[in-house]
Order: structure tokens, then sequence, then C-alpha cells
């Protein structure tokens, strides 16, 4: 055996033996977190908590770690390894750590160690303990359209050419009027009915469309697609607000459709964002969304627009036999989100007792962690309109009249809340 006869032998051993056995001269390799399950705990839920879950990858590797398949279930107390690395922090910064050059990639990787600190999904922060989480997606996983892969996916305000998105706002022709050729032939003229919403800026985002029509009913004797309801709903909201006076983005466009009358509305791929098609993976359709939003938000705080909300509509899938009342999103710190839910809500429940009486009405507020909600500037809520294969939820949606009455709720429930 040797034994080094000096101070200087000893350190040069140890360097020699560390470098020969692939270990780092900080004693720790990165390992994966792991978590005891709890009771009600299931692998998306874990992965929602975690906020792991927008990133396909995430999922796959949890399995993968676990030697699980999507049909497990989790056994309450044992442990299971999730998609985040541990790294012991350099004490220097996260890119020399993690071994990275992208900066972009290193604010994410430290907002979101603040995140989970700060919903304690850990005790200290990164700085004090030494010990960094690293999400799996931002070192392992890639995003890529038309089998090309996606560079810096996180710059959100950029399309894949790298130019800004804009959401071109159209100028009214006269005092009293606006033309809006996106609302179709017979809808296109807006009467300006006051300037009450004057100064305020609002987003309003169907789900889904392009490559993807979200929720369907395909055994229905029309197919319905979650896309072209939620997309007539989103139109006759937004032509309420810019009669109001509001600055209003329709983030997602589908040109040829506009307001339509008549219970079945043809399912199509043609939805556009500023004029390109909504193609990509799951991930980049909605950066791509986000990214529209919030570059317009910037542009309008800029010229010192103080209110600006993001009204996401959508159409929930559940078992055909269950009935559901349209529910809202809020985000889970943002009080002026959960005060736009709770006013949205609270005039849903004010009509059905109007026109319902002893219907009641169970739609509820909730928070959650949901891509868009998380990752846009505006203040933000997100609606589900029914269960688009509920029968009686169908109603709600394939009736003109109806669509109408929700464009117009929404409406009044925006214009009450106190933001």
């Amino acid at each position: 055996m040797y034994c080094p006869k000096n101070d200087l032998n000893m350190k040069v051993f140890i360097l020699s033996v560390l470098l020969l056995c692939g270990t780092t001269l900080s004693g720790i390799e990165p390992y994966y977190h792991s978590i005891k399950a709890n009771k009600g705990d299931g692998i998306y839920s874990i992965l929602r908590r975690y906020h792991l879950i927008d990133h396909d990858c995430n999922k796959k590797q949890f399995l993968e770690l676990n030697k699980l398949t999507l049909k497990d279930n989790l056994i309450i107390g044992k442990k299971y390894k999730l998609p985040i690395k541990i790294y012991e922090y350099n004490g220097k910064s996260i890119r020399t750590t993690v071994g990275i050059e992208s900066w972009e990639q290193a604010v994410r990787i430290k907002e979101y160690n603040e995140r989970v600190r700060k919903e304690k999904l850990r005790s200290k922060n990164y700085l004090e303990s030494k010990i960094l989480w690293v999400p799996h997606h931002e070192t392992e996983c890639s995003i890529e359209i038309n089998n090309k892969p996606v560079d810096d996916v996180a710059v959100i305000s950029k399309n894949p050419e790298g130019e800004k998105i804009k959401i071109v706002e159209e100028k009214p022709t006269s005092g009293q009027i606006k033309l809006m050729p996106i609302f179709g032939e017979k809808h296109k003229t807006v009467k300006i009915k006051s300037d009450k919403l004057k100064n305020e800026v609002y987003y309003i985002v169907s789900g889904h469309g392009g490559v993807d029509p979200g929720a369907m009913c395909t055994d229905c004797p029309n197919t319905l697609c979650e896309d072209e309801y939620a997309y007539d709903v989103a139109l006759r909201l937004s032509r309420e607000l810019i009669s109001h006076g509001a600055t209003t983005h329709i983030v997602v466009q589908d040109a040829d459709d506009g307001i339509r009358s008549g219970k079945y509305l043809k399912c199509d791929k043609d939805e556009t964002i500023k004029g390109k098609k909504i193609k990509g993976s799951q991930l980049f359709r909605l950066r791509n969304r986000a990214g529209a939003i919030n570059h317009q938000y910037l542009a309008h705080k800029k010229k010192g627009v103080k209110k600006q909300v993001a009204i996401m509509i959508h159409v929930d899938s559940n078992t055909k036999n269950k009935r559901m009342d349209a529910y809202f999103f809020h985000h889970k710190t943002s009080k002026s989100s959960k005060k736009m839910a709770q006013a949205l809500q609270s005039k849903f429940k004010e009509k059905y007792e109007y026109y319902q009486k002893d219907r009641g009405y169970k739609g509820s507020v909730r928070p959650c962690n949901l891509f868009m909600i998380n990752n846009t500037y505006p203040t933000s809520v997100l609606i589900e309109l029914a269960n688009i294969k509920n029968k009686t939820d169908q109603k709600r949606l394939i009736k003109e009249s109806n669509r109408e009455l929700l464009a117009q709720w929404i409406f009044e429930g925006i214009i009450s809340a106190k933001i």
C-alpha cells in the first residue's frame, strides 16, 4: 500500500483517486430527489405538485426511474424518485455547478428552486443549504417541431424563426363603430357602446386549436371539438369587450370561421397565432401563445397600462353521466387572479339563481398549476365551460343562444371584479 510522505503528496494522491474514480471534488455526485407517497398521491398529482407536469419527458423519466407504468398505483409510504437531480451548489454560479452555458437556463433553474422553497416543498434555499434542484427537463429534454430541435425553448416571446410575436390591434374606423373582420361578415361591425373599459387590456385565449382539437365527443351524432366551441364563445366575449372600449387581443384566430350560428361547428385545423399555423409539441404550442401574450403585456405596461387580464376558455371532458357546471381556475398565489375567478363564479351563480332558481349551481373556484396560468404575466383565469361528453352539458355549447349567454356572463363577471 502506498503511504504519502507529506501533505503535498497526500493532496496529489487524493486528487488522483478522485479523478480516476470519476468523482467530483465536491464529494457529491448528482442524484435524484426522492419523496414518500402520501394518501391520495398519484403519478400525475406528484408531477403537478413539483411543477413537472408540463413536460412529457418528466413523466417518462419518473416511470423509468421507478419501474412503473401509467396504470400503476403508488404505494403509501413508499419512496419514489422524482425527475429532479440534486447537485451540490459550488457557491459560484448555477452554470458552473450544473455544467451549462445558457444564462436563461440558469435563471429558470434559480426560479424553480425559489418556487419550490416558497411552496415549502424544500426546507431551505439552495444558497443556504448548498443543495441545488435541477428539473430533468432542463438538461435532458428537447422540444421538436417538424422533427427539428427548437433551441432556447424557454424564450417564450420568440417564435421558431426568432422573430417577436405581435398581435396587432385593429383600429376603429370611426368614433362609433369598429370593423373586426375576424368576427365574420354578419358580426364584423362592432358598435361602440361605451368607453368604460378604456385603458384596460384583455387577452382572450380559446383552448387548443390547430393540430390539437382538445376534448372531443366522437360518438355524438356530430363530432364535437372543444377548440371550435371555445373559440366561438371567445369571439363573442371579445366583441362585447371591444364594444365597451377595451383593447382586446384575440390570441388564437381562425380567419374562416367568425362567430357562427347553428348547433354543430365544423372541426378543422386551420387556427393560427399571428397568422401562423398552430403546430409542434404541446409544450411548444403553450410557450408560443404564452409568449404572444407576454410580449404584448410588456408593450402595454411600458405605455402605462395598469389593468391587463387574460381569460382562457376551455371545455372539459369527463364521463358521459357527469354533469359539470362552468368552473374556474386561478393562480395559486395571485390575489388578483383569485378575485377575478371568484367574481366570475359569483356572476354565474347569480345568473343560475335567476334563470333556474331550483336547479342550483355547483361550479367551483380552484387554484392550479396549469402552464398558461403560471407562465403569463397578466391576471389570468382559465374557465371550463362544460363536459363535452354529457348530453345535458352539450346543450350549453351547441345552442347558439347559450354560447352568447356564456360570453355575456363572463363579460359581466369580468367587469364586476375588483382587482
